[in-house]
């Protein structure tokens, strides 16, 4: 249930991560408030899942996850460059993440 509730988390960074984009400079409510509600879920979800796995395990998969995601994102809606560096770079990233569930 812990890895659940940490994959949920990082899904909720990767929310507040790209809702700064919108929130232009939190000068616009909605987004704003949205991005800060996913930071908050982000942060307390986090907290939760660390009552049962390691912080260093923990930690690095949730940021694994909210990279992995934003970056994917990026390319997606903002129309970021795919290039075969990056994409191999996300893909390193997600090799960490697997080694490190598989570990943890």
């Amino acid at each position: 249930m812990a890895w659940a509730i940490l994959f949920t988390a990082g899904l909720l960074e990767i929310g507040w991560a790209i809702g700064l984009k919108y929130t232009e400079g939190f000068s616009r409510l909605v987004p704003s408030v949205l991005t800060l509600a996913a930071m908050a879920g982000s942060i307390i979800l986090l907290g939760i899942a660390l009552k049962t796995l390691p912080i260093g395990t923990a930690y690095a998969v949730w940021t694994g996850i909210g990279a992995v995601g934003t970056a994917a994102l990026g390319i997606i809606l903002l129309g970021e460059p795919a290039t075969a560096t990056r994409l191999a770079s996300i893909g390193l990233i997600v090799s960490g993440i697997v080694g490190l569930k598989l570990v943890g």
